[in-house]
């Protein structure tokens, strides 16, 4: 079930959010390693997923040529005609 299905039919069943507010007075206790841990874990997380995501990317590319032979070869002679037209 998706993340927003599950908060609409707790809100529905009138079950409250669990979390609660932040007190603005107190400022909890961070460990600044900690934070720089967790930015490079995210950053390594991120470039993964990007990682992953260009590679399914690139599969697909690969399949449409292979499935649509004319489109293909055309946008190549289009890719083509732009690269010799360019002006450095």
């Amino acid at each position: 079930m998706a993340d927003g299905e599950q908060r609409r039919n707790a809100v529905s069943r009138g079950v409250s959010d669990a979390r609660e507010p932040r007190d603005a007075t107190r400022e909890p206790a961070r460990d600044t390693t900690g934070d720089v841990t967790d930015a490079q874990e995210s950053d390594a997380a991120r470039r993964r997923r990007r990682a992953q995501f260009l590679r399914e990317l690139h599969e697909a590319k690969q399949l449409r040529d292979r499935v649509q032979p004319r489109r293909a070869r055309a946008a190549r002679m289009r890719q083509q005609m732009r690269m010799r037209t360019f002006r450095w």
